[in-house]
């Protein structure tokens, strides 16, 4: 199959396109053939070695956690997933080695939902990880209520954004740090903008007088002093960037994946309640371009990586 891999630690220019074996499928997984994979920040911080101290690797390492596809074979003890379904995954391992941007990936079982049909692959593709650390955070790190005044950072943002949107739906008024040209992208997701910049917890406090409720950071250092300057008697902080929230009374948080959740999401995705917006999509082949755009921190939503794939007769 052909497929991204790195054979050692760097930048983007470690990442090459070729072939790769095709993955075996074990008992409890399931071959999924890739129609689009996500690019997310955190495939930076493994390409680079930052996770080299929690996350054993086998190198080549195939990079990509999130996925969009089509079952092609279910393992013998799967009977969750049947050929043909149309699915999406966290695909999470234990170790880095068998990642998504290839033409095939083998999926642990408990890393799948079905995909929701409202979604086209590549926007389905962009669910996942971004939706599973939003709903995460937001409802067992932070524990959202009816009524919270929630604070998320990089509201813009794949996570941000679907973080807005979660919160909006459990009820809560949101307050969303944001470059100015996507204010208005943030007004149609429910959420009140905020420039980001000097002067933050000023704003925070003119718009919250009387604190907030909970802050989601999303972008660590000043965004992260700033939330906790302005939290309310008894308001919750969580980052899942930076471990200084600890020095504040707050939670760092990691996603994990977990199928009921992802299945919950897919739902909600279904019902149009949570919608993902894809920046820009780029082939295969062009993943390093992608991961370099997706550092630079400035795009709306996701950046996809997608898989050409002509489906078989019948």
């Amino acid at each position: 199959m052909k497929a991204i891999s790195y054979r050692r630690f760097g930048d983007e220019s470690v990442l090459e396109y070729g072939e790769r074996p095709d993955p075996k499928v074990g008992p409890d997984t399931v071959l999924v053939k890739v129609r689009a994979a996500a690019v997310n920040p955190v495939d930076r911080a493994t390409r680079e070695g930052k996770l080299d101290g929690v996350l054993e690797t086998v190198f080549p390492v195939i990079p990509g956690w999130d996925v969009s596809g089509v079952v092609v074979q279910p393992g013998v003890a799967v009977d969750e997933f049947a050929v043909g379904d149309e699915v999406i995954g966290y695909v999470r391992e234990d170790f880095l080695s068998r990642g998504t941007f290839a033409e095939y990936v083998a999926a642990p079982v408990r890393t799948l939902a079905r995909k929701p049909l409202r979604l086209s692959f590549e926007e389905a593709a962009g669910l996942p990880l971004a939706g599973l650390t939003a709903y995460q955070v937001l409802h067992r790190t932070l524990r959202v209520q009816e009524g919270d005044t929630v604070l998320v950072h990089a509201a813009a943002g794949g996570v941000g954004s679907l973080a807005v949107q979660l919160a909006r739906h459990a009820g809560c008024r949101v307050i969303g740090t944001a470059s100015a040209r996507n204010h208005d992208h943030l007004r149609t997701l429910g959420a009140e903008p905020v420039e980001y910049g000097d002067g933050l917890a000023d704003r925070l406090r003119a718009l919250a007088p009387d604190g907030i409720d909970a802050a989601f950071d999303t972008v660590g250092g000043d965004a992260l002093r700033a939330s906790a300057e302005t939290l309310a008697p008894g308001g919750r902080l969580a980052s899942i960037v930076d471990t200084e929230v600890l020095s504040y009374g707050g939670r760092y948080a990691f996603v994990r994946p977990d199928a009921e959740d992802l299945a919950h999401l897919a739902e909600l995705a279904e019902q149009g309640i949570v919608t993902v917006h894809v920046d820009r999509v780029f082939p295969l082949a062009e993943t390093a371009a992608a991961q370099r755009l997706n550092a630079e921190g400035r795009t709306r939503g996701k950046i996809v990586v997608g898989v050409d794939w002509d489906a078989p007769e019948g």
